[in-house]
């Protein structure tokens, strides 16, 4: 008896220790202490600041190598094998379903405001200007989406013409690979986005250290209206959740005709296990089987729609990056005009096609956003702080989002069965290798 009480409680503090050790647990600390040091100190934490500073420039080094070999990855590795009229219900859904989720975010945060009380009002970093600078009509705005020079683009971060290079790189380097099978160049930038992803988890390993920084001297300047904005901050992103998760809920009841109180029960697995690892890919061979033989969608419709939905549908991560634009607009007094507000968006939705897709990318997607809009940085470490939270939030909307575009997709092309729905009769899926699934989408695991 005693031996098993030992075994347990070494098993215990085994368990801890793994979970003081987690990236995730090391920033929560991190962000507690610099508060905290920053209150105490005052003005002095400002001292501080430089090493934050460091921290996101780091981060900023690679974006530009990072968006650039993504895009042009993904874009170059399409294949003609998803086209039709299930791809294009399932891009249909999934845009649709983002866009919702955008404008969800935007009502949100300007109602309520969550950078409000930071009022950073502090100078943007110089090497952002250029990326900032207003156009005066909506002419030369679509014009500034194209440079006449690519590396002065890249030079000074302006993410626009650069993801605009990338596509159409993308798609020229697509064509030529079919044409003459010569994967060489696509199997460079692909090993080149892998260094990259590389590189930033390095800089992840100071995150802690970063955020430290960062919320000390943030503390030391604006005092304890730290706290209440972060908990504002993920209040509103929590609200947007259930309000799209509801919207969802009400489309799919609307459009099935299948029993919706059914539903929460067939996704409380696939939840459990999102909510808990803050992974959509860990979570996805669960999600591919229980879409076969809890919810009754065929096969060819859940391979397909769930895959394209584990780098585009990203609802939750759409709407907590557009209440992100509008944080860091509010937390620097920054007027954003409509036009940029829509170009935010576009962005937040264009992040989750496959371009940003490093573990624990949300400071590199936060940091893009910022040096897109021209919005000050120095808040970014607060968001940071508190990510694992809306990390939870994003993946619950992204997983049993994906769920439900895939019920509607197999609900149009008539590939649902109702009975299995209902549990008249079982099936089984495909032969689904979850060591193998999670294996493949380790290295690619979304920034949720």
């Amino acid at each position: 008896m005693t031996n098993q009480s030992t075994t347990n409680g070494g098993r215990g503090l085994a368990t801890a220790w793994r979970i003081a050790r987690h990236p995730a647990s090391l920033i929560a600390a991190a962000a507690v202490l610099g508060i905290v040091f920053g209150l105490v100190t005052g003005e002095w934490a400002g001292n501080l600041k430089f090493i934050g500073d460091l921290f996101i420039r780091l981060i900023q080094m690679a974006i530009v190598p990072l968006v650039m070999a993504s895009v042009i990855v993904a874009t170059g590795s399409m294949t003609g094998s998803g086209m039709g009229r299930l791809a294009g219900r399932t891009f249909a859904w999934m845009i649709g379903f983002s866009v919702v989720a955008a404008l969800v975010g935007w009502a949100l945060a300007a109602t309520l405001q969550p950078g409000v009380g930071i009022d950073y009002s502090g100078s943007v970093d110089s090497a952002l200007q250029d990326s900032a600078t207003p156009t005066s009509t909506w002419q030369e705005t679509i014009l500034g989406f194209v440079s006449t020079n690519i590396f002065n683009a890249m030079s000074t971060a302006s993410m626009l013409p650069i993801i605009v290079f990338s596509l159409l790189f993308g798609l020229a380097l697509n064509g030529y690979v079919r044409a003459t099978g010569n994967r060489l160049v696509l199997s460079l930038l692909d090993q080149l986005q892998q260094i990259v992803l590389g590189m930033i988890r390095l800089v992840m390993r100071i995150a802690p250290i970063g955020v430290f920084c960062l919320l000390a001297a943030l503390a030391g300047d604006v005092g304890f209206a730290v706290v209440t904005t972060a908990l504002s901050y993920l209040g509103s992103t929590l609200l947007g959740v259930v309000i799209v998760s509801v919207l969802f809920f009400v489309v799919v009841a609307a459009r099935t005709r299948l029993n919706p109180w059914a539903l929460p029960a067939k996704l409380a697995e696939q939840t459990v296990i999102a909510v808990t690892t803050t992974s959509s890919a860990v979570t996805f061979p669960t999600v591919l089987k229980n879409a076969v033989e809890k919810v009754g969608i065929s096969q060819r419709v859940a391979s397909f729609t769930l895959s394209v939905g584990l780098t585009m549908g990203s609802y939750g991560a759409v709407l907590n990056y557009t209440i992100v634009i509008l944080f860091l607009a509010q937390a620097g007094r920054v007027e954003l005009t409509p036009g940029q507000i829509v170009l935010g968006m576009a962005l937040a939705i264009m992040l989750n096609m496959g371009t940003i897709t490093v573990p624990g990318g949300f400071a590199v997607a936060a940091t893009f956003l910022a040096t897109s809009l021209g919005l000050p940085l120095e808040a970014v470490g607060l968001l940071i702080a508190v990510d694992w939270f809306t990390g939870i939030f994003r993946t619950f909307l992204n997983v049993n989002g994906d769920t439900m575009v895939a019920m509607l997709v197999a609900t149009g092309t008539d590939e649902i069965d109702r009975d299995v729905y209902a549990g008249r009769t079982t099936v089984t899926a495909e032969a689904i290798d979850e060591d193998a699934l999670s294996e493949k989408f380790a290295t690619a695991d979304r920034a949720d």
